[in-house]
């Protein structure tokens, strides 16, 4: 137990010791402020200017939820890629040109452990974010629109829809991890991920051939965020069965990838 509280320990350091997390904090928290910041100075201009016929509403919440889906979803992603991924990085030649990976095995011998102490970060780093990023931008958006729009998501929505979009980010972030650390690669699974899920999503394309493309991981916990269904594609699975197929997809290739990870050669 001692040990694995160490694993615990140290991955959480060398997490946080990674550039690119804390570029990925920067793009869920100041990138997604910046977007709040915009929605919400363009719903208090319309209603100042007496045209809000170019809104859907004019809710604080909406403003600042606006940019969880996409901006949010993104930094999850490069977390769980990054935390694996960055093992797997071939040093620079001056450095001697190895991998961290087999200092790492060294250190902590244990795999299994070590890649649930990873994972488990991973969850970590992810929640602390969402709670720091989601309530801070709907704070953000109330203090720019002000008096001047209606706000139309109650406290308990809010607070369900928050607590959905975190789960979503938690569950991306760790399908992300799985895979990377299958991939052994942080390229080819962080692009990927963040073009479907930000760019083109390649799912909402199979869902126009199939409705089962809505148990792919990504739209299976769509509807965790809550949004009214006028704003969103029609269908898909509810919040609760959704979030369980996502979450079956994140335990299942989290299975696997640990089983690679114990058995495969640094």
């Amino acid at each position: 137990m001692r040990a694995f509280a160490g694993a615990l320990a140290s991955e959480a350091r060398k997490l946080l010791a990674l550039p690119g997390i804390w570029i990925a904090i920067a793009i869920a928290t100041i990138g997604s402020a910046c977007i709040t910041a915009f929605n919400a100075m363009t719903v208090r201009s319309a209603v100042e200017a007496g045209d809000t016929s170019s809104l859907a509403d004019t809710s604080a919440f909406e403003a600042g939820f606006a940019a969880v889906p996409i901006i949010g979803v993104v930094g999850a992603i490069v977390i769980g890629s990054l935390a694996i991924g960055s093992e797997y990085t071939t040093d620079r030649a001056e450095a001697g040109g190895g991998r961290q990976i087999a200092t790492t095995l060294a250190a902590t011998p244990r795999r299994v452990g070590l890649y649930i102490a990873k994972a488990l970060n991973v969850c970590a780093l992810t929640a602390a974010l969402a709670v720091v990023s989601i309530p801070g931008n709907y704070a953000l958006a109330r203090e720019l629109v002000g008096d001047a729009g209606v706000e139309t998501v109650t406290l308990e929505s809010g607070i369900s829809r928050a607590g959905g979009a975190a789960l979503y980010w938690a569950l991306m972030a760790l399908i992300a991890f799985a895979i990377t650390g299958l991939a052994r690669s942080v390229m080819v699974p962080l692009t990927v991920l963040i073009a479907n899920g930000s760019l083109v999503s390649f799912s909402l394309l199979m869902r126009g051939v199939t409705p089962l493309a809505d148990y792919l991981p990504d739209m299976a916990g769509r509807n965790l965020f809550g949004f009214p269904p006028e704003f969103t594609v029609e269908g898909g699975l509810a919040p609760i069965p959704g979030a369980i197929v996502m979450a079956c997809w994140a335990l299942g290739l989290l299975l696997i990838g640990g089983i690679a990870f114990q058995r495969r050669d640094a």
